[in-house]
């Protein structure tokens, strides 16, 4: 391989670091680093102005608020999930005693198929926990539907779906809840955190509890609470990153168009057009590999462009399903996810970001363009 620089999947979005030492002068100064603090409260009121949303509770990662929906929502018994998504979704159901039940996917969206929803309820099931995979929006009318008629809650894992809108609308109002992950590799970032996105000022102020040991005040302790709360630093860091993060997607936007006019045509390789009326985030760039058809595994694809200095991410593989925790559940069988097992097998997200510059992404295609 050439000497040349390695050109990850994914790269931060870092504010200036002038403007961020300032920030950190006034904290210094105030001496007030966590607990409520002026940037954690000036973020989350940000936040709802720029995700138009009501009420928004910060976290100091992703995975807490999926917990905490659960607990706040009192979710029991199953709970009907994707096998294909980052595990954090399935492991806040096993960390709040729930049990995963897996269903298929739509092959052209990648997310939870609001069809097969209704042959996986049983009478133990509380909830139902869709993702919005790659930041594509869930069928969210129809999964709505589906809860409606059978009175369960729906809590939307949108870790990716950071300022997507349909038809005008944040999608992160759908459900009962929604969550963010605000992680480095997100187009948003906090360094690590997250956010759940609720409906009423009642809910806020419960989630609030919860995510600071239940404390209602300075004796009074309402609920089993956690610790989770996003301290100043990072709540100030984020207020910088949310000035920047139009131009961020605006860059994304053009290596997602720089792929598609690459890509389109090539006998083998499949991937994903914007949806109609949606607002696109452009945090993530799956293709397909048909290996007959491209004459190349998506392996042998994914450790070519590794062995050339370009770092793919075969995401998601393997499916949920198949790690030990999980597999061992009636629902987690191939049979029963054929669609989900099949794209596991022929997915490789391309890197996307937004510091990608033209010889970055002539790099990455002739990587795959034979």
């Amino acid at each position: 391989m050439e000497d040349k620089k390695l050109i990850t999947v994914t790269s931060p979005l870092l504010p200036s670091l002038e403007d961020f030492n300032e920030h950190l002068r006034k904290i210094w100064d105030s001496k007030w680093i966590t607990n409520n603090g002026q940037y954690h409260k000036a973020l989350e009121q940000a936040l709802c102005e720029y995700l138009d949303v009501p009420y928004i509770s910060l976290f100091t990662n992703g995975t807490l608020p999926l917990i905490t929906a659960l607990q706040a929502l009192r979710i029991t018994g199953e709970v009907i999930t994707t096998p294909f998504s980052f595990v954090a979704t399935t492991h806040s159901l096993w960390w709040n005693g729930i049990k995963p039940v897996f269903v298929d996917i739509n092959p052209e969206t990648c997310n939870l198929d609001p069809d097969k929803i209704e042959a996986a309820i049983t009478p133990d099931t509380t909830a139902i926990m869709p993702v919005h995979v790659y930041g594509k929006p869930c069928d969210t009318e129809k999964i709505q539907a589906v809860a409606d008629k059978y009175g369960l809650k729906v809590i939307y894992d949108a870790a990716h779906a950071f300022g997507v809108k349909v038809n005008g609308e944040s999608i992160l109002k759908a459900g009962d809840m929604s969550t963010l992950s605000f992680h480095a590799t997100k187009v948003f970032n906090t360094i690590e955190g997250g956010a759940l996105v609720m409906k009423d000022e009642q809910t806020k102020k419960r989630i609030d509890y919860l995510k600071n040991f239940g404390f209602a005040g300075e004796t009074e302790v309402v609920a089993p609470g956690i610790n989770s709360k996003m301290d100043e630093i990072r709540s100030a860091y984020g207020l910088l990153n949310l000035k920047q993060v139009d131009a961020a997607i605006a860059a994304r936007k053009k290596v997602a168009e720089t792929y598609r006019t690459a890509l389109r045509g090539v006998k083998g390789i499949t991937f994903m057009d914007d949806m109609p009326g949606v607002q696109h985030n452009y945090s993530y760039f799956p293709i397909f590999i048909d290996a007959d058809r491209y004459g190349m595994t998506r392996d042998e694809l994914y450790f070519k462009m590794k062995a050339n200095g370009v770092l793919g991410r075969r995401y998601f593989y393997p499916l949920i399903s198949e790690f030990s925790t999980y597999r061992r559940l009636e629902s987690a069988t191939k049979e029963n996810l054929p669609i989900a097992t099949k794209i596991a097998d022929s997915v490789i997200c391309l890197p996307m970001h937004h510091s990608l510059d033209k010889n970055d992404i002539e790099r990455i295609l002739v990587q795959i363009i034979k």
